[in-house]
């Protein structure tokens, strides 16, 4: 298997939303993962900024 920049992942998801996601992969000619992923992008801010917080005694 050739090196990828891409990462598997495991999901448990209803099974009726898969298959909803599935069949709108296909009619946008796309794969299962590249629609997931395009979904994500959508969804997700352009930049996470996680602040540690300030434990005060």
């Amino acid at each position: 298997m050739a090196s990828s920049s891409k990462q598997r992942v495991t999901l448990f998801i209803d099974p009726a939303l898969v298959k909803h996601a599935k069949a709108q992969a296909v009619m946008e000619d796309l794969t299962y993962a590249e629609l997931v992923e395009k979904a994500l992008l959508k969804y997700l801010p352009d930049e996470t900024v996680i602040k540690r917080a300030v434990i005060r005694d």
